[in-house]
């Protein structure tokens, strides 16, 4: 079903039971929905207008994306998550099952959100001018965001970032640290982590910066 004007690249793969261009109860500028080429939309999936997605979109089944997102290439999501109204999100993002992403959140490159992580929006619920400052928290490139996570309004995760599992995250992390917790505290480095496993030697390299 398509309702406001919709605009897809090419090749694209939509289920049965997909809504694109769903009608924001908002007042929206353009109304018009942009998806870009090699688009994979499964069923019960609804996009609403006003919405620019880039190229190699993929969704799970049951998936909301609202209106005024500005998102990039290879954005995937999967089943029961919830984009909301308002937010950047850059090229290989991957978000998780059963995850919330609130209004005017940032997510920059590369970030992986796991199953079950709930962002959040407003310092003071039920408040009159809560509207006045309500922003979604910042995930900068390359960040990871453990199972079940929460993380509240203004905070900002660290470029390459590790949030554990069932944390709650209340204040800044800094750049490639290890956080976990209620409330979440740095307990090392990610270069300090070591896999178990023994799959291989360091989950996380240094990352090889410049070139010849």
């Amino acid at each position: 079903m398509i309702l406001c004007p919709v605009v897809i690249g090419k090749d694209p793969k939509v289920d049965p039971g997909v809504v694109l261009g769903y009608p924001p109860p908002r007042r929206v500028g353009d109304p018009t929905l942009r998806i870009g080429d090699h688009a994979v939309i499964r069923n019960g999936s609804v996009i609403y207008g006003s919405t620019v997605i880039g190229d190699r979109l993929t969704t799970g089944h049951n998936v909301v994306i609202r209106e005024e997102n500005c998102i990039g290439d290879d954005f995937s999501i999967w089943s029961n998550s919830v984009v909301d109204y308002g937010c950047v999100i850059g090229n290989k993002v991957k978000i998780h099952t059963n995850v919330y992403i609130p209004q005017f959140t940032v997510l920059e490159d590369e970030v992986f959100v796991a199953p079950g992580a709930t962002f959040a929006n407003d310092l003071h619920p039920g408040c009159r001018a809560s509207k006045e400052c309500m922003r979604g928290p910042v995930l900068r490139r390359g960040c990871q965001i453990g199972v079940n996570a929460t993380i509240l309004p203004f905070v900002e995760i660290g470029e390459r970032a590790v949030v554990g599992s069932g944390a709650v995250v209340v204040e800044n992390v800094p750049p490639e640290a290890v956080v976990v917790g209620n409330p979440a505290r740095v307990i090392c480095s990610i270069y300090d982590l070591r896999c178990e496993k023994g799959v291989v030697d360091v989950p996380y390299p240094v990352p090889i910066r410049g070139g010849l």
